[in-house]
């Protein structure tokens, strides 16, 4: 549901930047204000997390995004883009204290060998959600957009952002519901080794970890920012000039690669070390960015979906290498690599100011070049020594 949820900005993206009249910069804002929840909200989630157990967070975490995907109902009725990204900060908090609840209980629910995999399996089904938003959200949003330029936006049809979101609200409810029924696994913590009961609140100080924050700053970023503008990149006379429904469509690609990935690096991570796979594949992400701005056609449009594979396996590598050996302290060490996700705030954003000054082609080596520091932490930055 979360992976759903979040993937359906990229088709609110186009579809909003049409209804306002939106410059590329203005629409990033709905991933400024999503993304911008985890950094306002992960610390203090963390802390919730600690406090009320990682079962109690999730409960938390869903309730406070279905009543986010709730408000979308008077956001679309009084057409005001700042509701919608109200609406959205709010969703995107619940989403946040579900991401620091759940991604440290896969990780340290058994083997630590086997974290990676673990979560990188949890990350698969995140990614069906990522796979079938973009055809739903294209059939029931954006089939509204017109496909002639001169058509006023007041008079394409807002609301049919409304039933779709309380669809999704009551969805995040029944889960809470079946969630508050099951019985999980309550998990003691030691102290790490090197640690003492005075370093508790300092988990900051592991420079693996510090370097695994910037290693998810990155890889949301990277991934947002070329999730957020498939569409209009598709829609280039000089790659495949779709229109946006059809765009949107192939964005299921985007997210389908992710899937296909994580399954496999769910069996891979198993067997291979993780930082050596994490390098492999930001070196791919990189080799294919740059094949893609380079070309045109088919060639363009299937290079950059691919993507989406390199990607896979990405977040849960970098996280599970980022917490390992932190024992009590990796509820606050999630908080503070869950905040890191404001990436997918604030370079989206930047992505948006390259395309409108330069030119959008242009604008995907900003995602290259995160991708290139992410295959550095793959390779070295993940070892352990104390910042």
């Amino acid at each position: 549901m979360w992976g759903f949820i979040t993937c359906l900005n990229d088709i609110l993206i186009p579809f909003l930047k049409v209804i306002f009249g939106l410059s590329y910069a203005q629409a990033n804002l709905i991933n400024l204000c999503f993304f911008g929840a985890y950094f306002l909200v992960s610390i203090p989630a963390g802390k919730l997390v600690a406090r009320v157990g990682y079962k109690n967070g999730l409960l938390i975490g869903l309730v406070i995004a279905a009543i986010g995907c709730f408000l979308f109902y008077p956001a679309a009725g009084s057409r005001a883009y700042a509701l919608f990204l109200g609406a959205l900060f709010i969703l995107a908090s619940g989403i946040t204290v579900l991401q620091v609840a759940a991604n440290p209980y896969v990780a340290i629910l058994g083997k630590p060998s086997l974290a990676s995999a673990r979560l990188t399996l949890t990350q698969a089904f995140n990614s069906l959600g990522v796979f079938i938003a973009p055809y739903i959200g294209s059939i029931l949003i954006l089939s509204h957009l017109p496909e002639l330029d001169n058509v006023a936006p007041e008079t394409i049809d807002i609301g049919a952002l409304q039933i779709p979101y309380l669809v999704f609200g009551g969805i995040l409810l029944f889960v809470s519901i079946l969630l508050s029924r099951l019985k999980l696994p309550v998990i003691a913590h030691t102290t790490p080794d090197g640690f003492s009961a005075a370093d508790m609140g300092r988990a900051w100080h592991r420079r693996h970890l510090v370097l695994g924050v910037i290693g998810i700053f990155t890889y949301v970023g990277a991934e947002v920012a070329i999730g957020s503008h498939i569409v209009n990149y598709l829609n280039l006379p000089d790659v495949m000039n779709m229109t946006p429904k059809e765009a949107g469509i192939m964005l299921m690609f985007y997210g389908g690669t992710a899937m296909v990935g994580r399954f496999l690096g769910a069996y891979l991570l198993g067997r291979f070390p993780t930082g050596r796979l994490l390098a492999i594949n930001a070196v791919g992400a990189v080799l294919l960015i740059l094949l893609s701005v380079s070309s045109t056609g088919e060639v363009a449009m299937w290079t950059l979906l691919a993507v989406g594979f390199m990607n896979s396996l990405m977040f849960s590598a970098i996280f599970t290498l980022a917490v390992a050996d932190l024992g009590s302290l990796t509820e606050e060490a999630s908080g503070l690599l869950c905040t890191a996700i404001v990436g997918g705030a604030l370079i989206p954003p930047l992505f948006g100011l390259i395309a409108d000054y330069q030119s959008l082609r242009l604008a995907f080596i900003l995602p290259a070049l995160c991708y290139a520091y992410i295959g550095w932490y793959g390779l070295s930055g993940h070892k352990q020594k104390t910042a």
